[in-house]
């Protein structure tokens, strides 16, 4: 191996480093390839080297000089250039990566840089044609600043009811953007609170004759890039301090009729020619909507993969202190780790087991996209690309919520398994935990997301009756459904523990799963249409219990899936084999316990035996994981600098980094500036108690 990964230091995680089944640097050399691993050394040392990028842990910075140093690290990074062009066309991947490592550092920092480089100008990009190609340009030098702006102060999800107006003028051949009233103000949007100076902004195109064409996006310019001053008939503004990710300026903008040439209106989709006509290749308004709307897909894939970073990383803190910190023991004269009790394994170790399912998942949908982007540029117009369009949007929207869930989960446990010093500021969980909770949100709403899973997989079961065609996709994620009689009639066979953690046996119950959840919410449907209840009404009572479990039974199922494949492989290294077994086992029997009564429900199930075995074996995986446990985040650990958290130090030496950090505070020892008035004026009781 060309690429040198540097052994960690010795210290109270030797014992359990020693006991690992496997080699971690094998580990981290198949997941990561040694181009990637050279890559991820490369930016991090980068970082650390470079004193703008000096943090001291749990740091309480005003919110205007974070989002100065935001700033300037955001510059930075411009400088440093850390892929052109050319290497993200040649390993896409890399991107991801790149975004990964910037993300461990700080996301309020990867997403002030992505949502100027990326959600505004490879949009621009991709969604436009070569008049635009200037704006693209200038972007990449800094030239110019760019923010993403869809959201509206009274709609999110409902992208298609946004009310700010493009009214094409073709006396002077310009569009007139507007924002009817204070409700269709622009709203989240990052970088537009005080750094954005142009707007890729979505409003509804009108054409001279009064037509609605629909949503399209516009370049608007919002702040001159010489003062950073409003435009003329630009409100934009900051909308203040949130729940996290503070160092990133979200703002909102309202339009009052600014002009804007017509050349500035991104036109791959449609367009207006100089005299006013709307022009589009698409028939169909509903797939020029869609291919609109089609780099979403990009984003939710990525935000799967941004949660995930956030749990690998809790779960190095939480996992390493486990095995540093020792509280009580079968003697009173020896304490012993508190990753030995089975209560901390059942805690922390399901959700290490889900990071590594994840790892794959994430990867392997992300190469799913990029074989489907490359057909679009292609213009690949065959059934087959826009099937997989259907596809990739279904298992995307229901990624977005496996991960930034699972990791919203695993976070709050990685705290809680931390006691009181997982709350201190300064081991990050609590950044991590604030940081993460918007991937639940932004580019769709879990809860609505997973609606347009569900809905796919049912346009696949009513093509199949109705039409008699086959269910199957090009990436066969539905390809099991098309034997769903068959897959219906079968039962949960596994006797003993042993058989259970097999990775086999939890894929077999999700495949049932999906099927049984699938024919039900195909029943709800119908029975809801057949008691009079329009399709609007009919879907809305038949989300909970029915379609949205079954859109999380479909991506939980296709994670696993592909993971099972994963170690069954025959490329996966032999010495590695047995412990991602383990893992995808244990993943998949965790991740089927939420869905128990459904598998009695439908009589998958039946006694208290299997119930009994899927405990067994889960509590067994955990005990047969414990001794991997720390060796497995050592895999995915970033380096200490990055990590940032004492607790979470590769050394293992808790209470050493713990206490040189707290005595590094500032004005630790001080005594408060107000101490004049603890020690004066001693209040009379009850002198301000009414006397009546």
């Amino acid at each position: 191996m060309d690429v040198k990964v540097a052994d960690l230091p010795s210290g109270p995680l030797d014992i359990y480093r020693q006991k690992a089944s496997f080699n971690w640097k094998e580990m981290l050399c198949f997941i990561d390839g040694e181009e990637i691993l050279a890559f991820k050394q490369h930016v991090f040392k980068t970082l650390e080297n470079d004193p703008l990028f000096a943090r001291t842990p749990g740091e309480d910075v005003p919110i205007e000089k974070m989002r100065e140093l935001n700033f300037l690290r955001v510059k930075q990074l411009f400088r440093y250039d850390f892929m052109t062009k050319e290497e993200s066309m040649a390993n896409p991947w890399k991107v991801v990566v790149l975004n990964d490592s910037m993300g461990m550092y700080d996301w309020a920092m990867a997403a002030k840089f992505n949502l100027n480089k990326g959600m505004f100008g490879a949009n621009i990009g991709n969604s436009g044609s070569e008049r635009h190609s200037k704006f693209v340009e200038n972007t990449d030098d800094m030239t110019i600043f760019g923010c993403f702006a869809l959201t509206e102060l009274s709609h999110g999800s409902n992208t298609r009811a946004m009310r700010t107006t493009a009214t094409y003028d073709p006396s002077t051949q310009e569009f007139v953007i507007n924002s009817p009233d204070f409700e269709a103000a622009k709203f989240w949007v990052g970088n537009l609170g005080k750094t954005a100076t142009h707007a890729l902004v979505f409003a509804q195109l009108f054409t001279p004759d009064q037509v609605c064409h629909g949503l399209h996006s516009f370049i608007v310019p919002v702040r001159d890039p010489k003062t950073l001053l409003a435009l003329p008939g630009v409100l934009v503004g900051d909308m203040g301090k949130k729940l996290g990710q503070n160092a990133l300026d979200n703002g909102f903008a309202l339009f009052h009729n600014v002009r804007i040439p017509r050349e500035n209106l991104l036109n791959k989709t449609g367009d207006v020619t100089p005299d006013g006509r709307y022009v589009t290749p698409f028939k169909d308004p509903n797939k020029r909507f869609g291919a609109s709307l089609g780099a979403l897909s990009g984003g939710r894939v990525s935000i799967t993969r941004m949660a995930l970073v956030n749990l690998k990383l809790a779960l190095t803190v939480a996992i390493r202190f486990s095995a540093a910190r020792r509280q009580f023991g079968p003697k009173d004269t020896e304490e012993i780790p508190v990753l030995e009790y089975q209560l901390q394994q059942w805690r922390l170790i399901p959700y290490l087991a889900a990071a590594y399912a994840l790892e794959h998942f994430s990867k392997s949908i992300f190469i799913n996209f990029v074989e489907f982007q490359i057909g679009q540029l292609m213009k690949d117009k065959s059934d087959r690309q826009a099937e997989m369009g259907r596809e990739i949007h279904a298992i995307a929207c229901s990624s977005k919520p496996l991960g930034s869930w699972m990791a919203q989960r695993g976070i709050q446990e990685c705290r809680e398994a931390c006691g009181g010093h997982g709350y201190l500021a300064m081991n990050r969980l609590g950044d991590l935990r604030s940081d993460n909770d918007p991937n639940c949100t932004y580019e769709g709403d879990n809860n609505v997301l997973l609606q347009q899973t569900s809905n796919y997989l049912l346009s696949c079961l009513h093509a199949k009756h109705h039409d008699g065609v086959r269910i199957e996709s090009p990436l066969q994620t539905v390809d099991f459904l098309d034997d769903l009689h068959n897959i219906l009639g079968s039962k949960f066979i596994a006797t003993t523990m042993e058989e259970c953690m097999d990775s086999a046996v939890p894929l077999a119950a999700y495949k049932w799963l999906v099927c049984f959840l699938l024919e039900e919410s195909q029943k709800r449907l119908e029975q809801q249409r057949a008691s009079g209840k329009d399709e609007f009404e009919a879907r809305n009572n038949s989300q909970v219990y029915y379609c949205r479990s079954l859109a999380l039974a479909y991506v939980e199922q296709n994670c696993l899936q592909r993971f099972h494949e994963l170690t069954t492989d025959q490329d996966t290294p032999a010495g590695l084999r047995p412990v991602l077994s383990k893992l995808c086992a244990l993943y998949g029997l965790w991740s089927l316990s939420s869905h128990m009564a459904t598998l009695y429900q439908g009589n998958y199930l039946s006694g208290r035996k299997p119930a009994e075995l899927f405990q067994m074996a889960i509590l067994t995986l955990c005990s047969q994981l414990k001794d991997d446990a720390v060796a497995l985040v050592d895999v995915f650990a970033p380096p200490d600098f990055i990590l940032n958290s004492p607790i979470g130090n590769a050394d293992g030496q808790l209470y050493k980094n713990l206490w040189s950090t707290v005595m590094q505070g500032t004005q630790v020892l001080e005594r408060p500036s107000w101490w004049k008035e603890f020690c004066s004026d001693k209040p009379v009781v009850g002198s301000l108690r009414p006397k009546l």
